[in-house]
């Protein structure tokens, strides 16, 4: 049996590329002038548009913001 030869991914995914930036978003919420009005789940933003992405800050089991 002859071992298969390694290929380089390298070409391939450069080929999968495009100038969006798609994401992918679990857990999400819906804040309008800084109230949450509701829960939205998984999310799928599909654009170029995207100019700013922050996250939360995390909890810790205590409920005080981690650095």
């Amino acid at each position: 049996m002859a071992a298969a030869m390694p290929i380089n991914p390298k070409p391939f995914l450069n080929g999968l590329t495009d100038g969006y930036m798609n994401l992918q978003l679990a857990n999400t919420e819906e804040h309008v002038d800084g109230n949450c009005t509701g829960s939205l789940g998984e999310v799928l933003i599909r654009c170029n548009n995207v100019m700013y992405i922050r996250g939360v800050e995390e909890e810790d089991e205590e409920g005080e913001m981690k650095d």
